[in-house]
C-alpha cells in the first residue's frame, strides 16, 4: 500500500519559491502596500475591488477571521476580453492554518473533468472545470469546485491576467534568467528573440513569455515555471525602496484587475493575522488521465485522488 507521501509527493518550500499564480503574491504583496497606504487602499478595495457571491455565507466567514480559524479561498486567474467573460485559467484552492503556520496551495487543471454547479442552464453536466466560470461566472465557478471537492469556500480573489502585462510595468519592467531560447509565434510579437539567460521584460513581453507552452519541451511545467520567475520578479521588484514611488499604479492596476468577496477590513486582518500560515506551505497539482469524449480532451481525475485531495483540505480545517 502506497504512502500518502508517496502518492502525493508534497513538496514544502519558503512561500516565495511556491508556484503560486501572479494574482496570489499580488494579493499578499499589495497586502503590505494596502497597509502602509491605508486611506487610498481602503477606497480601492472597498469601492473597486469588493464583490460579495451568493454562493459564500459572508457571515459564517467573518466568525472565522474574527476568531483566526482556517480558510480555503478560492484562487482564479482569468483570461478575460471585451465582451467576453473568458475562463479560468488557473484554479487553486489556498488553504490558511494560522494556528499550525502552515498553509497548502492545490492546483486543479483546468481540462478536468466535473459537474457543472449553478443557476446556469449548464448546470448538471459533466464539462472541462474552468468552463464553470464561462458559463455561470464566480458563483459557478465556485459551487463547481466546492461540489467537486466536498469542501467548502470561505473566499474568493479573481484576477484578470491581464494585470500581468499592466503590473510589469507598473514596476518598472522585470529581469528573469531564462533557461530556453526560443522565438515568439504571436503571444507577444511573432519572431520576437526570447534569448537563453539573463533578460529584463516589460509588459507586453512578459505576457509572451508565460504564455509560451509548445515550444518548451517540458509543456505546461516549464511555462508554470516561468509563471514562477515571473511572479518573484515582480514582488522582489515592487518590494524594493525604489518602487515606493510607484505604489499609487500599482493600487490601480489591483483595482482594475482583481476582484474578491474580501472588504479591505477582512484583507488586513489576513495580512496582519494570517501571515504566520506562510512560514511551511505545501503545494500540490490534481494529477489524472488524459482522454477525449467526443472528441474533446478533458483531464480525468480519479474518485481515489478527488477523496484524497478533499483529505488533504478538510485535513488542514480541523
Amino acid at each position: 500500500m502506497r504512502k500518502r507521501s508517496d502518492i502525493h509527493k508534497k513538496k514544502k518550500r519558503k512561500w516565495w519559491r511556491v508556484p503560486l499564480i501572479l494574482f496570489v503574491l499580488l494579493l499578499l504583496g499589495g497586502g503590505v502596500y494596502l497597509y502602509t497606504i491605508y486611506a487610498g487602499a481602503k477606497s480601492t478595495v472597498d469601492e473597486k475591488m469588493h464583490e460579495k457571491v451568493t454562493s459564500i455565507d459572508h457571515e459564517a466567514t467573518e466568525k472565522k477571521i474574527t476568531q483566526e480559524e482556517p480558510l480555503n479561498i478560492l484562487l482564479m486567474g482569468v483570461d478575460e476580453r471585451k465582451g467576453d467573460r473568458g475562463r479560468s485559467d488557473a484554479l487553486m484552492v489556498l488553504s490558511l492554518d494560522p494556528a499550525n503556520n502552515r498553509s497548502q496551495l492545490i492546483s486543479i487543471p483546468r481540462d478536468t473533468r466535473a459537474t457543472l454547479v449553478g443557476d446556469d442552464p449548464n448546470a448538471g453536466t459533466k464539462d472541462k472545470i474552468n468552463h464553470a466560470y464561462a458559463f455561470g461566472g464566480t458563483d459557478m465557478a465556485i459551487r463547481t469546485v466546492e461540489s467537486f471537492l466536498d469542501v467548502d469556500m470561505d473566499y474568493y480573489v479573481k484576477m484578470n491576467m491581464q494585470g500581468l502585462t499592466e503590473m510589469v510595468d507598473a514596476v518598472g519592467g522585470i529581469t528573469v534568467n531564462n533557461s530556453i531560447d526560443w522565438y515568439d509565434t504571436g503571444h507577444y510579437k511573432e519572431g520576437y528573440h526570447y534569448e537563453k539567460g539573463e533578460i529584463t521584460l516589460n509588459g507586453p513581453q512578459t505576457m509572451g513569455y508565460v504564455r509560451m507552452r509548445y515550444q518548451d519541451p517540458a509543456g505546461d511545467a516549464g511555462r508554470n515555471e516561468r509563471q514562477r520567475q515571473v511572479i518573484k520578479a515582480i514582488v522582489d521588484k515592487g518590494a524594493s525602496i525604489n518602487s515606493v514611488n510607484r505604489i499609487g499604479e500599482m493600487m490601480d492596476v489591483l483595482g482594475n484587475n482583481v476582484t474578491t468577496n474580501m472588504n479591505f477590513s477582512t484583507m488586513k486582518n489576513i495580512v496582519l493575522n494570517y501571515r504566520s500560515a506562510q512560514q511551511n506551505m505545501e503545494t500540490y497539482q490534481m494529477t489524472g488521465t488524459g482522454t477525449k469524449i467526443g472528441g474533446v480532451y478533458y483531464l480525468q481525475v480519479s474518485d481515489q485522488e478527488i477523496q484524497e485531495v478533499h483529505n488533504m483540505i478538510t485535513e488542514y480545517n480541523s
